[in-house]
């Protein structure tokens, strides 16, 4: 179809003269404007005539009247003179007429037998919508509907623009449309019904989202006030734990301060008395006084005192470290007074003295305070470093693990055999035992023979086979075999003769080792 052209007779014609270029573009190349529904939101595109060309909803324009009729009539207007206000209804044309236009409706003869209703009696109607008249000629009624533009259309719409088209009443055409129609609105009704149990789902869960919303507040409330209420008692706990540390650490403070004056009271007497007897006393006073004088001296001069305070200042408030629980709760923060002592501190581990080259060594720091008692915490400043004393340059790569327990996990791979010396400081100071030194052995021989009771099982008898251990049997079986001579009597590795199932093969390879020996350890 193309725009702005109507269809006569079968061909086109346009509504003035020759069809432009723009008019003859197919509607679905121009571009059109689109509007909102202002009732579903929907989408509409404007049709070429603009927001007149719209469908109009004859429904609600019959709701309008009825709405005003409800209302004593106030704002209806004749439908002929557009001026006075409608006092009656001609059944017959469906016209709204003033008092004027009733009277002149009854002097036509055409118009004289039609049925007049007062407009108050209209009340109880539930349609009194006027005449639909056809837009291209609005003095006839819309009457006929034409099958092939499938549009309502008037009488002079049959013999003007819709000539030749097929049409018949709308009274007799409404059963097959309106029975289409009645199809789609069966298959649109179970949508209907589906999105209102949808929807009705949806405010059920929306319900119940809101009272699980108050629920789980309720339990955020409940366990955050427990959890404050925990974390404060646990707070009043460690203040008070911390004034305990005050009034102890000043305490013994205080008593080494008090003795410290008191020695250092009879310090003073005891020197300023023998310095007043030798500058003031005789010779013979020096003697007399001397043994007394001396004794107190030596007295004084054996006392043992520090001279550094009994205790420090070392308190540190560990805020990550586990402190148990408190009403159920696992809280965090922690007072620790211990310091580590780097002379109080051990190495301990099997791999502590030996390793193998391309083989990960590991031992332990276990960290301790002056009192020799373990930290039972971690973050100390550890430092570590293995060199091999051909290459003091090369040194190897080593890890420090942090158990958060007081012990730390330290490894190492060197990749070489030889001598290593090893370093563990603890604030940059050595620990018991450091430095010392390790011995790296090359990389573990597995055993390339077979583990057994003797060469004659695991050969299955054969006489060529040899043993490491040495042991013959009469009739020419060159292995061992039980009770035999030179047999151990113990299961044994037949590559080296080694007792331990787990030791390291000695044997070199050499031009000792007898041929049928491999054959044994194939077998």
């Amino acid at each position: 179809m193309l725009s702005g052209v109507t269809l006569e007779g079968g061909r086109a014609r346009s509504g003035e003269g020759r069809p432009s270029r723009m008019e003859l573009k197919p509607r679905s190349l121009q571009s059109q404007i689109g509007i909102l529904c202002p009732v579903c939101d929907a989408q509409v595109d404007l049709p070429i005539g603009g927001v007149k060309a719209l469908t109009i909803d004859h429904l609600a324009v019959n709701d309008v009247m009825l709405e005003s009729l409800r209302g004593e009539g106030q704002g209806l207007v004749c439908d002929l003179c557009n001026d006075r206000e409608v006092e009656k209804r001609c059944q017959t044309c469906k016209a709204n007429l003033c008092h004027f236009c009733c009277q002149a409706h009854r002097r036509q003869k055409k118009t004289t037998y039609h049925t007049m209703v007062d407009l108050k009696d209209l009340k109880g109607y539930s349609r009194i919508g006027k005449p639909i008249l056809c837009p291209a000629h609005p003095a006839e009624e819309l009457r006929l509907f034409c099958e092939f533009c499938d549009r309502p259309v008037c009488r002079d719409c049959v013999v003007g623009e819709h000539r030749e088209h097929p049409y018949d009443f709308t009274s007799n055409v409404i059963h097959k449309h309106g029975d289409s129609v009645r199809e789609l609105l069966k298959g649109t009704q179970p949508h209907v019904e589906a999105l209102e149990e949808a929807l009705a789902q949806v405010k059920i869960m929306n319900s119940a989202l809101q009272k699980r919303v108050e629920v789980v507040a309720a339990d955020v409330r409940t366990f955050s006030e427990g959890y404050i209420k925990a974390i404060e008692e646990h707070r009043d706990k460690l203040l008070k734990q911390l004034e305990d540390i005050r009034v102890q650490k000043e305490n013994s403070l205080q008593l080494q301060k008090a003795q410290l004056e008191q020695l250092l009271a009879d310090m003073r007497t005891g020197v300023e008395f023998t310095e007043h007897l030798l500058t003031s006393g005789s010779d013979l006073e020096i003697l007399i006084t001397k043994g007394v004088v001396v004794e107190r001296l030596r007295k004084l001069n054996k006392v043992e005192y520090s001279t550094h305070p009994g205790v420090n200042d070392k308190i540190r408030f560990c805020p990550q470290e586990k402190a148990g629980q408190c009403h159920g709760y696992v809280i965090y923060g922690t007072i620790n007074t211990k310091e580590v002592d780097p002379a109080k501190c051990v190495l301990q581990g099997e791999d502590l003295y030996r390793a193998r080259e391309k083989q990960t060594a590991s031992f332990t720091l276990l960290c301790k305070d002056a009192a020799g008692e373990i930290m039972g915490r971690g973050g100390d400043n550890i430092q570590v470093a293995v060199v091999p004393n051909a290459k003091k340059d090369s040194l190897v790569r080593t890890m420090v693990r942090d158990n958060k327990d007081g012990t730390y996990y330290i490894s190492y791979t060197p990749k070489e055999p030889g001598v290593y010396t090893v370093w563990v400081c603890v604030k940059e100071q050595h620990v018991q035992g450091s430095p010392f030194t390790v011995t790296v052995r090359r990389k573990h021989r597995p055993h390339p023979g077979v583990f057994h009771c003797c060469t004659f099982c695991s050969s299955g008898g054969q006489k060529t086979a040899r043993c490491a251990c040495g042991g013959t049997m009469p009739g020419g079986y060159l292995g061992c075999g039980h009770g035999h001579k030179g047999h151990p009597g113990r299961p044994h590795w037949s590559c080296c003769g080694k007792f331990n199932e787990k030791s390291e093969c000695t044997w070199t390879g050499g031009q000792s080792a007898p041929r049928s020996l491999l054959r044994t350890v194939a077998l």
